[in-house]
């Protein structure tokens, strides 16, 4: 007799937001980098256009493009945004985080790979340029397009907080037998036994609200949904991310990623609770 058993990836991806999860928010850093007080900008540039019915993300790049331009001395050009990234400094732990989950895993089980992906409504280029960059498969995120004197002109590509969920399926089904905009690839049925990594075999880090979307998907498909909060209390973290029970996390922890902090006892956890679970399936399929 046959025993039906799922299908086995060795894979499990770990999907990290950017700003305030990984570093500082970058638009704020950015700003107070030109001496702009990011709450004046972000009161008196940003709110007014969200107050007209503009979208969050686009009212943000519209208010920085906009400054960019008529300030010459606040001009963002690829090349000021790449040395800004390179400049930039993750918080606590970050950069020894990945070998500690990919060692972890090792240990558990030699066949498991853990790959990183990183999926941002922000600015994608500063995180292309910054130190943990080497360690992402892939990352998707806002893009500027330059004019000819170099400075910003318009967004070429816009990651919205519903949009971030392509990107999970993508992951999911391989990123690497399709261009990066083919949607007819990401949303189109692909047999359980062909995917590169299933969604419960991916764990989501993310700080608030731009994240919802990927946590509900995250419940929904029995992958972990991981919250990270800074300068604010869990419970203010909450009421601010008006967090309903489809969207819950597994943990909310603290942005410290040291050895010993809870948010990377968090992320072991998420691993090592993968890779028995693969491990089971593993011996599953040997008999």
């Amino acid at each position: 007799m046959t025993i039906a058993t799922k299908p086995v990836s060795n894979c499990i991806a770990v999907v990290f937001d950017f700003d305030d999860t990984l570093v500082p928010d970058t638009v704020d850093s950015l700003l107070e980098s030109y001496g702009i007080p990011h709450n004046k900008f972000r009161q008196e540039r940003i709110q007014p256009l969200v107050d007209q019915g503009w979208d969050k993300i686009l009212a943000r790049f519209y208010a920085l493009i906009e400054e960019s331009q008529q300030n010459s001395q606040h001009k963002i050009t690829q090349d000021s945004l790449a040395k800004f990234g390179q400049e930039l400094t993750p918080f606590e732990g970050v950069t020894e985080m990945f070998d500690r989950l990919r060692q972890r895993a090792h240990e558990l089980n030699p066949e498991v790979e853990v790959e990183f992906y990183l999926i941002t409504c922000g600015m994608v280029e500063i995180a292309r340029h910054n130190c943990i960059a080497p360690y992402f498969k892939a990352m998707w995120g806002c893009e500027f397009h330059y004019g000819e004197d170099g400075g910003v002109e318009f967004l070429k590509k816009i990651v919205t907080h519903t949009e971030k969920t392509r990107y999970l399926f993508q992951l999911s089904k391989g990123i690497e037998h399709h261009q990066d905009d083919g949607q007819m690839f990401v949303y189109r049925d692909v047999p359980p036994e062909e995917l590169h990594v299933p969604l419960n075999q991916v764990i989501y880090v993310g700080d608030g609200a731009s994240d919802i979307p990927c946590f509900s998907i995250m419940n929904q498909e029995q992958g972990v949904a991981i919250g990270v909060y800074k300068d604010q209390t869990p419970e203010e973290w909450r009421e601010v991310a008006n967090i309903s029970q489809s969207q819950r996390v597994a943990n909310l922890a603290p942005a410290d990623y040291r050895e010993d902090s809870e948010l990377l006892q968090s992320l072991m956890l998420a691993v090592e609770s993968m890779c028995k679970q693969i491990s089971l399936h593993q011996l599953s399929v040997g008999e």
